[in-house]
């Protein structure tokens, strides 16, 4: 029993890690082990290497106390991973709930494609990117891992109209901007291209000269002109500077992106705007025009513009000439020059003036056909006193103007419309576009001038009149109006009189008034004048005792008046000359 009471238990079984040394071994031995391990902070990018690979993991020694695991698929974008590779990773835990050290490369990815980004930015530096796809307003681009913007913009220093081209394509970029906000980064190419230009610009302009041919690139166009692409430096080919011919849009004869040759124009002191010429390059079609060509020959050409006062025919590109609305037709009343041709129109034409030096030409077409003026039958056909009807082209206050056929118009004077109304303007009588019966009463050939009447048709019914209106007849009348001179009245067969202001005093001592109807006497009657002056007054008032031969002869003619009146209101209306004259009257009044 004393042996076994004696045995130490403590000195036999077997002691836990460290229990065998001392405190300063233990702190001696710890201080060796810390000392095989680095520090390391979370949410940093860390190199590691790689100790062992299985189906699912990766596992990367950090020089931490453990190892940690990366997902193989975080591997994807290499060909192959191997034990000894370093890697960069990012760590996301130091230890988790299972006491594991969390690691990703996928994130570590991330933080140093930003890292390298934004150094990019800081020192301007050029960076290699794969155009992924396109997008609204340019392209993205895989820099680092990172998406980019691409503005379309800053593709190039020309204006880019398939952007689907670039799509797949590695390009060289600059960070030109980035928004941490949204993780938005902005690239450009652009930049890249300007600089290598710069030199050549400058080359350009120091060399630039006028009239010095240069060959560049179409990159723009607008219905003013195209801009051509010199090597850097931009140029205005002026629409009217393209080809001597009249063109209406650039895209006529020349496309985006085409190479043409042209010439330098002019450029202002600072060389910022250069002015172009491609017409220039080629002889002036007027120089090779046929050397018969003169005043009177006939041409054929197409008609590129109309205008309110003519039109222009081209006869070959950059020979034009004017036909005036004037020389469009024989007639004397102008009309718009588009009631003759139109634009695109193939017609023929004769030269009526020509000047090579100055480069102007006019023509006519109705010199094509014979001038009806000249015609041998036309002093026959409009003899004095033949009949026609002619259309009325234009009113004036003397007359209107009446056209008989292309290129013969007449003129019908105002006093010429009617024999019995007193016409103040010719619309009162007729519109324009009217036809009118008119017969001819002058022709002046050389002087091209045809004077018409329409009254004319009828005999003059004032003859008549002179004798059913004679100075003493007593008539029945309408007074029509008054004013303070006098009053117009309405006669028998449409005629108009007057009376003044004294000679409507009535027995009573009152005024005939307005739409009175009473007797008057005429007491004036002139057939060239075509007047007739009344009195009421005078139908019951005897006249003042006048000179001897007057009071002889009025006491004749009134005794023949008093005695004949009441004959002549019973039988004139009876008379057949009358009648007729009375029917033809009304007939034309309707």
């Amino acid at each position: 029993m004393s042996t076994k009471e004696e045995f130490n238990w403590d000195n036999f079984e077997t002691k836990g890690f460290g229990e065998g040394y001392s405190k300063e071994q233990r702190e001696q031995m710890a201080a060796m082990y810390e000392g095989t391990l680095g520090e390391i902070t979370e949410k940093e990018v860390i190199k590691g290497t790689v100790v062992g690979v299985n189906d699912k993991d990766v596992i990367i020694n950090i020089g931490f106390k453990s190892d940690g695991l990366v997902p193989l698929s975080e591997f994807r974008d290499l060909e192959s991973i191997k034990p000894g590779d370093t890697v960069e990773v990012f760590i996301e835990e130091q230890e988790n709930a299972l006491g594991q050290l969390i690691l990703s490369r996928k994130k570590a990815k991330i933080v140093r494609a930003w890292q390298d980004i934004e150094d990019a930015l800081e020192h301007d530096n050029v960076i290699e990117g794969l155009v992924k796809r396109r997008t609204k307003g340019g392209l993205i681009v895989d820099i680092y891992g990172v998406e980019a913007f691409l503005p379309g913009s800053q593709i190039d220093v020309k204006p880019i109209r398939d952007f689907d081209i670039y799509v797949g394509k590695k390009m060289e970029v600059k960070v030109v901007k980035i928004n941490h906000a949204n993780d938005n980064v902005v690239v450009s190419h652009k930049v890249l291209i300007e600089k290598d230009l710069e030199k050549q610009k400058a080359e350009i302009l120091n060399n630039l000269e006028k009239g010095q041919v240069l060959e560049g690139v179409i990159k723009n166009m607008t219905n003013f002109g195209v801009f051509i692409d010199l090597g850097g430096v931009d140029g205005l080919l002026h629409i009217t500077d393209i080809s001597w011919g009249r063109i209406n849009h650039p895209e006529e004869v020349l496309q985006l992106d085409q190479k043409v040759q042209i010439v330098v124009l002019d450029f202002d002191d600072d060389k910022k705007r250069i002015s172009l010429g491609m017409k220039q390059l080629t002889a002036h079609p007027w120089d090779s025009l046929a050397s018969n060509l003169e005043v009177g020959s006939k041409v054929r050409g197409k008609i590129v513009n109309v205008a309110d006062y003519g039109a222009f025919l081209e006869l070959a590109p950059g020979v034009e000439g004017l036909i005036h609305v004037s020389e469009m037709s024989w007639s004397q009343h102008l009309r718009n020059p588009a009631d003759f041709v139109k634009v695109g129109d193939e017609i023929d034409a004769v030269v009526l003036t020509l000047d090579k030096e100055d480069r102007k030409m006019s023509l006519g077409i109705k010199q094509l056909t014979e001038d009806p003026w000249t015609k041998n039958d036309m002093s026959t056909k409009y003899a004095v006193g033949t009949k026609h009807t002619g259309i009325v082209r234009n009113l004036t206050n003397f007359g209107l103007f009446l056209e008989m056929e292309e290129g013969i118009d007449g003129l019908v004077h105002v006093s010429d419309l009617s024999w019995t109304k007193k016409i103040k303007h010719p619309s009162e009588f007729v519109k324009v576009g009217d036809e009118l019966e008119v017969a001819v009463l002058e022709l002046d050939v050389d002087n091209r001038r045809l004077a018409l009447g329409h009254k004319q048709l009828e005999e003059n019914p004032w003859d008549t009149f002179e004798n059913v209106f004679p100075v003493g007849s007593v008539h029945k009348c309408t007074v029509v109006s008054k004013n303070d001179k006098g009053a117009v009245l309405e006669l028998p067969y449409g005629l108009e009189g007057f009376a003044t202001i004294k000679n409507l005093e009535k027995a009573d001592g009152s005024q005939v008034e307005a739409g009175d109807s009473e007797d008057f006497k005429v007491t004036e009657f002139s057939k060239d004048d075509k007047r007739i002056v009344l009195s009421h007054t005078a139908t019951f008032k005897e006249e003042a005792k006048p000179a001897k031969k007057e009071a002889k002869k009025k006491s004749e003619s009134s005794t023949s008046s008093s005695s004949s009146a009441p004959a002549e209101k019973s039988t004139l209306g009876d008379l057949d000359a009358l009648t007729q004259l009375k029917e033809q009257m009304e007939g034309g009044k309707k």
